[in-house]
C-alpha cells in the first residue's frame, strides 16, 4: 500500500483503522512505515479517504506472501481457499477429517494490532516436526514448509503479516509432547500467540481432552465453535 503525499489532506482516518499501526501522521501528511505493514489493504477498503490517497501498489516476491496471510478477501494460491487461505481445521462427521484418538491442534502466531513475522513459525514447527505431528495439507503455513524438519524458506522470514496459523493433528498419544513444545517457544517468541484444540465430543458428551490439558496445566476456555454435521462418514 502506499499513499499519495501530494493528495494527503493528513485527516487520519487511515490511521485509525490499520489493524498493526503501521501508518502515522507526520507533518500533516500520512506516511505508511513498509516494514510494519502487513498488506492488509484496511486502509484501502475501510478508512474511505476523502480524497483517494491509498492506493494498491502491484506486490513482488516475496512481499506479496504478506497479503494472503493478512487480507481476509484474498484467495490462497495454494490452497485455493478464500479468506486468508485457510478453514481453520473445521470438520464435521461427514468429513471424518478427525477420529477418535486424534487431536487437533491450531497455534495461531500474531493478531491484529500485533502481527508477526514469518519467521516465528520456525519456532514451532522445527520442534513439531521432531515429534511427527501431520500438518493440515491445505494450510497457508504448510505450504511454505520445504523440508521434513519444519524449516520454512530463508528469504521469506522477515516478512510481516497479520497472523500466521500452524495447523495440524497428533494421537491422543502425542498431546503431551505437543504441550511442552509450546511451553518451551512461549519463553523465545517475541509476540502473541493462541492455541486452538479440535476435539470429538464423547456420544455422553465427555471431552477427554479438557481433564489432560487440566492436569497439564493448561486453563480451557469455555467457548467453542461446534461443526455438526448431517450425517455421518
Amino acid at each position: 500500500m502506499e499513499i499519495k503525499a501530494d493528495l494527503c489532506i493528513g485527516c487520519g482516518q487511515c490511521v485509525i483503522v490499520c489493524p498493526v499501526h503501521a501508518i502515522k501522521l507526520k507533518d500533516n501528511k500520512a506516511e505508511i512505515n513498509q516494514d510494519q505493514c502487513v498488506e492488509c489493504a484496511v486502509c484501502y477498503r475501510d478508512a474511505e479517504c476523502p480524497v483517494k490517497a491509498i492506493r494498491s501498489k502491484r506486490l513482488k516476491w516475496p512481499r506479496i506472501i504478506r497479503s494472503p496471510f493478512s487480507n481476509v478477501i484474498t484467495t490462497h494460491k495454494v490452497t485455493g481457499i478464500p479468506g486468508r487461505g485457510t478453514e481453520e481445521m473445521k470438520t464435521n462427521d461427514v468429513t471424518n477429517r478427525y477420529s477418535l484418538g486424534e487431536i487437533g491442534i491450531t497455534i495461531e502466531i500474531g493478531r491484529p494490532g500485533v502481527g508477526t513475522y514469518l519467521r516465528n513459525i520456525e519456532l514451532f514447527t522445527t520442534k513439531l516436526s521432531k515429534i511427527g505431528v501431520e500438518y493440515e495439507k491445505e494450510s497457508p503455513v504448510t505450504a511454505i514448509i520445504i523440508d521434513d524438519k519444519g524449516h520454512i524458506k530463508e528469504y521469506i522470514k522477515n516478512e510481516k503479516v497479520l497472523s500466521a496459523i500452524i495447523e495440524f493433528k497428533v494421537p491422543n498419544s502425542k498431546i503431551t509432547d505437543v504441550l511442552n513444545v509450546i511451553r518451551e517457544v512461549e519463553k523465545k517468541i517475541d509476540t502473541v500467540f493462541s492455541v486452538g484444540i479440535i476435539t470429538r465430543i464423547m456420544e455422553n458428551g465427555d471431552i477427554p481432552i479438557i481433564n489432560l490439558l487440566s492436569e497439564e496445566g493448561f486453563k480451557v476456555r469455555k467457548n467453542i465453535k461446534a461443526n455438526m454435521g448431517l450425517g455421518r462418514a
